[in-house]
């Protein structure tokens, strides 16, 4: 891991709630977004995403970028909210409401999140770990689990047919 993201990933777990995480993130994320990926597509030398979930109590869209992996026909990751004891809120929210948005590299998926099995954590977790060695830190110091998430394909949802 480069020195950066070593350094990151150790001051990271602090920084998670201080005053001006949540704008930073959300800067991240809409770059991401209106550059179609060309700004923000990589952190750290790990692949991000920026999920849209929608809020589980204001019932608005909320982005959050994260890194990921291509995992099957979706991508795979981790609710890790830098260790913090409070998952992240596109967590909680893909609980209440598992229908979301990924948009990767330009494009813009329909995703239903799901738990990974045990088998498929096992499979992903080596791999999480070579791509951003900080989520080893992150779960030797987590009082929490940190969940693993399959964000698989959602098919396209079709106009209603018109009666003739």
């Amino acid at each position: 891991m480069s020195r950066l993201a070593t350094a990151y990933a150790r001051v990271s777990p602090k920084l998670a709630h201080k005053p001006g995480s949540v704008a930073a993130s959300r800067l991240h994320a809409r770059l991401h977004r209106l550059t179609r990926g060309r700004i923000g597509s990589r952190l750290l030398g790990a692949d991000v995403l920026t999920l849209t979930t929608t809020g589980r109590r204001s019932q608005q869209p909320r982005d959050a970028p994260m890194f990921y992996l291509d995992y099957a026909r979706g991508y795979a990751v981790v609710a890790s909210n830098a260790a913090s004891s409070r998952p992240p809120a596109w967590s909680l929210n893909l609980q209440a409401e598992p229908n979301a948005t990924a948009h990767v590299r330009g494009v813009t998926n329909q995703v239903r999140a799901r738990p990974a099995t045990d088998g498929e954590v096992a499979e992903l977790w080596p791999r999480f770990v070579d791509m951003y060695a900080g989520y080893e830190h992150y779960r030797s110091i987590a009082t929490r689990a940190m969940p693993v998430l399959i964000l698989e394909p959602r098919p396209p949802v079709s106009p209603p047919r018109r009666s003739r």
